[in-house]
């Protein structure tokens, strides 16, 4: 962007790795660092842990001390001027008297409000730098501010020839031990991984980050489950963590809320669990990233609602053949002219299995 400099370049991409340190830890906060800048020396550098602990750029004046008056600061968000859980950042900038604040994106929140508090008490103001990356590092927090819904990634393990499952649901394990590991981080990054009834009956997961250090807790486990037939020995009551259950009608609610899980009713009649109002609800219970690891059915209905933002599809070396389940179930699409056009993101080796991340192309979903 014109007007930056090779060094506030620089600086700025230094800001952004700093804020990919709160990456499975931050949300539903945005993923935030912060980095100052005297006389072209680095004073002081932060990043956001996590909600109800100090911003990034509280944790970076820290750091910098008495170093911090007349520096710049480069920070991925515009800084908050209103107190939550903890004070506004323009606060402590204005406190540390620093002389000009770069940031990266402004606030989906609170647009220009802190902004507007910088400059009325006399710092500098730039934006725009590294905007689109810093976006990208949080996507999730910008759908759930600006649509009311989590960013939606669909992740699904399939052989060369688009299968998921033989005929009779056996899938373990199509993918190597690599991408699942890589499946690990993807949860880690995510505020709930969503499943379906069906693959609650025939895998009986447990939907959680098998390395808890990882994350300071562990993702929300969503149910959909129109009809409330998760049983109640499932593998998911004994696991740490949070269960959200999304059903049609919730008459057999109570044995699951006796059980710990808490039951939603957004029905969409037939049955079927209304998937709009279940991201509304997502959303309002503060996720973020919604990880989808479903059998065809459910992301089928994702896909054809054009509610799904992502797919994460590992490919394995090997055909599966024809007597098999795919990856989507999706009645809707019966001509050529119906398919989904998708736009690649990347394309890379994982262990022995091709990762394949895409998005589908504009006009071809919602957001």
């Amino acid at each position: 962007m014109s007007g930056f400099t090779a060094a506030d370049h620089a600086h700025m991409a230094r800001a952004l790795r700093l804020a990919r340190n709160g990456l499975t830890t931050a949300h539903p906060n945005p993923r935030v660092g912060c980095v100052l800048v005297r006389d072209g020396k680095v004073v002081g550098e932060g990043w956001h842990r996590a909600a109800g602990e100090p911003h990034a750029e509280v944790n970076a004046l820290s750091a910098a001390g008495d170093a911090a008056a007349g520096a710049t600061v480069y920070v991925t968000l515009e800084p908050c001027a209103h107190t939550g859980r903890t004070g506004p950042c323009t606060q402590a900038l204005i406190e540390g008297r620093v002389a000009e604040v770069i940031f990266a994106h402004e606030d989906p929140s609170r647009p220009d409000s802190g902004a507007s508090v910088l400059e009325r008490a006399g710092i500098r103001v730039r934006r725009g730098l590294l905007r689109d990356e810093a976006r990208r590092l949080n996507q999730g927090f910008f759908s759930r501010v600006e649509r009311g819904r989590p960013f939606v990634r669909v992740k699904i393990a399939a052989s060369l020839d688009g299968a998921t499952a033989m005929a009779d649901g056996e899938s373990r394990w199509i993918s190597d031990e690599a991408a699942r590991a890589d499946v690990q981080a993807l949860r880690a990054a995510s505020g709930a991984i969503v499943t379906g009834i069906g693959t609650v009956l025939a895998d009986d997961p447990l939907l959680t980050v098998r390395d808890a250090s990882r994350v300071r807790e562990q993702p929300l486990r969503v149910v959909v489950d129109g009809r409330l037939r998760t049983p109640l020995t499932a593998r998911l009551f004994g696991a740490a963590g949070r269960i959200a259950i999304f059903c049609a009608d919730d008459h057999a609610r109570e044995p699951l809320e006796a059980r710990g899980a808490a039951v939603y009713q957004a029905g969409a009649g037939d049955g079927r669990v209304d998937l709009e109002a279940m991201l509304a609800k997502l959303a309002e219970l503060s996720v973020n990233d919604a990880l989808v690891e479903a059998g065809p059915a459910l992301c089928g209905a994702l896909l054809g609602a054009r509610l799904v933002d992502e797919l994460v599809i590992y490919q394995a070396p090997h055909i599966m053949g024809s007597e098999t389940r795919r990856m989507f179930l999706t009645p809707g699409i019966v001509r050529l002219a119906d398919r989904v056009d998708l736009e690649m993101i990347d394309v890379r080796r994982v262990g022995g299995c091709l990762r394949i991340t895409a998005r589908p192309a504009p006009g071809a979903a919602s957001g």
